[in-house]
């Protein structure tokens, strides 16, 4: 429904400016008990997913017009009389509650119109909004507001806008809402964002403040913390990531700020303590980044090696909150409608037989088989920068029969896992990343293995173009081939399969053919400079061993990239006809950061040096090396906004981030 019946008509016509274009011309009105109030109540009721029900008691409501044109409405009331996330931070009794809550107002709708597009306009009309409240609340209600709250439905939103705007995240409502004179449990839980209006809120309201993070309940943990943190033994990578003036003293201050994004996942003090002593770890100069060699540098107690072991096998800890935050925050950094999700595995070499999912395979970290453990991983690159972003262990299919009944419970193996291929824990993977709604892509790259695989090539290309490597003795047709039955012999006996009418042909035989031309292409910049490559593309058609012509091939790109050092690599694309050369070029590029995370995971932070045998910890592990790799991602920007003060983009801030190695 449209707010026909307020005005004649609204311009629903779409709004795409930058937020300088149109600040100078924004105008906020309280409409509070004017005829404009009905108009707000009108948008919001039609426009806001949560609609519009008549409130009782103090409030006030904006409108943000853009010559003429309303484009926003925002409401504030009192805040919720209990709230625990926010009685913790605020710190206060119940009779202290009672007292100063009314200081305390609650953001409870936020709309901007759905045709309107500018960039970074959100959090900038949070800020205008506040600026207006502390003057009219006081004016109209004669209380002055120290503290203001909102919820954010974490199913629907990342809370973007109030993380620009300042506002500090606390924690979840508890699902509960009040019934009457009752609370039920609904379970839908929000996200609560808290902003002080006035830096000694606490003392204003009577009460007594404790500090944002859960960390400084135990006084003991927090001067453990504060020892980790003054250890200047950060690796030799990470300093000259940050050498400019005044970078390293602030690294101590940027890493704290940084982990406590995650303290809210865990229950107690102590594992909080053992979290920011493996992420320094992780981060640190130390040769050899194990459970063992991490707790005899960063904890100082005599258990240290074993609590932190057990730490990362047994704490109780949400790892799916901790996930889900890691996801928010690289997505915010990286997401990109034009960028790829590479998919590729990675081995780690092990001893022994009782590690979860070890077995002899094959090992890419060594080129051959091994006894070993692979991992299949999904990692994400673009313009802005590239990461990774989840993984699961591979378990190969002899660890589900019976004779491994006793180790998977060893492992702590879930008892509901089975059998998986790599291409299918791979899907599994990137459909979770689907789920979240927080990255955005138009590309999948991968190596060999997943190119290879049909069911794995059609399962994505509903949604996606692929960018897939291929092994040199790959099949395939140049032209459309018909399928029939071969004629009878005379001998033997009568065929009945399908056979192509041509034959098909080796990739590496179209690379030798001097009909189809070298075409010499700039391919983008390395971390040693421009890279160039030759490259061959025409369009072909996949012969799977199970072709048999009664589903109609679908043709593709062959795409023949050849280096300066005169290797040659074969990739297939299900990118449109039309489509430039020089966007292949650009998706061939794209597809080898996630084996320059793999390689700057490995070089500086430990992702190989594990020593753990159960799926928790191996997972856990895996999570705080993507953490600690997201951690140097910062120092890049940070250090690349400040050897580039004059950058009017923020693209600009990405570029060290992504330089690629000559792979």
């Amino acid at each position: 429904m449209k707010p026909n019946s307020v005005i004649p008509s609204i311009d629903e016509t779409p709004l795409v400016k930058e937020i300088l274009e149109i600040k100078s011309a924004l105008r906020i009105e309280l409409v509070n008990r004017t005829e404009l109030e009905a108009l707000w109540n009108q948008l919001v009721k039609s426009y806001h997913y949560l609609g519009y029900n008549k409130t009782i008691g103090p409030r006030v409501k904006y409108l943000v017009w853009f010559n003429q044109r309303p484009i926003a409405a925002i409401g504030y009331n009192q805040a919720a009389y209990k709230l625990k996330v926010r009685d913790t931070f605020v710190d206060w009794n119940e009779e202290e509650r009672k007292r100063s809550l009314s200081h305390v107002l609650n953001n409870y709708r936020f709309l901007i119109l759905p045709w309107v597009h500018v960039k970074n306009l959100a959090s900038h009309l949070i800020a205008l909004s506040i600026k207006h409240l502390k003057q009219d609340w006081s004016l109209l209600y004669r209380v002055e507001p120290y503290l203001l709250e909102t919820f954010v439905d974490q199913d629907k939103y990342k809370g973007t806008c109030y993380r620009a705007a300042n506002w500090h995240y606390v924690g979840e409502t508890s699902g509960f809402g009040k019934v009457g004179v009752t609370y039920q449990y609904h379970g839908n839980k929000k996200g609560v964002f808290l902003y002080p209006l006035n830096k000694n809120f606490r003392q204003l309201m009577g009460c007594t403040g404790k500090p944002l993070r859960v960390l400084k309940k135990s006084n003991k943990y927090l001067e453990l913390v504060s020892m980790q943190l003054q250890k200047n033994t950060w690796h030799e990578g990470i300093l000259e990531e940050a050498e400019v003036p005044g970078m390293i003293d602030k690294l101590p201050e940027m890493f704290n700020n940084y982990v406590s994004r995650f303290v809210d996942c865990f229950k107690r003090a102590e594992p909080i303590s053992h979290l920011f002593a493996y992420m320094k770890g992780l981060l640190s100069n130390l040769e050899r980044k194990s459970v063992e060699p991490i707790a005899l540098e960063f904890i100082d107690n005599p258990r240290g090696p074993r609590n932190l072991q057990n730490f990362m096998k047994d704490t109780q800890c949400d790892d799916e909150k901790v996930a889900r935050i890691y996801h928010e925050e690289l997505s915010e950094r990286l997401s990109n409608p034009e960028g790829m999700f590479t998919v590729d595995e990675s081995g780690f070499v092990k001893k022994g037989k009782c590690s979860v999912g070890v077995a002899r395979q094959y090992c890419g970290s060594v080129g051959k088989v091994e006894n070993s453990q692979v991992g299949v991983f999904v990692g994400y690159s673009g313009s802005k920068g590239y990461g990774l972003i989840s993984s699961q262990l591979f378990m190969p299919e002899k660890w589900f029969g019976e004779d491994y009944a006793k180790l998977r419970e060893e492992c702590a193996v879930p008892a509901d896992l089975t059998f998986q291929t790599k291409p299918q824990i791979a899907l599994n993977l990137l459909h979770k990343i689907e789920q979240s709604g927080l990255f955005k892509a138009k590309w999948i790259g991968m190596d060999s293995l997943y190119g290879n695989s049909k069911e794995f090539l059609d399962a994505i290309s509903v949604k996606y173009w692929y960018f897939a490597d291929i092994h040199e003795n790959t099949l395939v047709w140049r032209e459309q081939p018909t399928f029939e039955v071969p004629e009878y012999k005379g001998r033997g006996p009568h065929p009945k399969k399908m056979v192509a009418s041509i034959p098909a042909e080796s990739v590496s035989k179209i690379a030798k053919d001097d009909a189809i031309p070298w075409h010499k292409m700039y391919l983008g910049e390395g971390s040693k400079g421009p890279i160039y490559a030759d490259i061959k593309s025409l369009r072909i058609h996949r012969a799977f061993p199970e072709e048999n012509g009664e589903i109609p091939i679908i043709p593709c790109w062959l795409f023949i990239r050849r280096s300066e050092d005169g290797k040659i690599r074969f990739s297939v694309s299900n990118a449109p006809e039309n489509i430039p050369l020089a966007e292949l070029c650009q998706a061939s590029l794209m597809r080898w950061p996630i084996e320059q995370c793999f390689q700057e995971a490995k070089d500086n932070l430990g992702m190989d040096h594990y020593e753990f045998r159960s799926w928790t910890a191996w997972h856990r592990h895996m999570l705080f090396v993507f953490m600690a790799s997201a951690f140097l991602l910062e120092i890049r920007l940070l250090v690349t906004d400040k050897k580039k003060p004059n950058l009017n983009s923020s693209h600009g801030s990405y570029a060290c981030c992504c330089s690629y190695n000559r792979y």
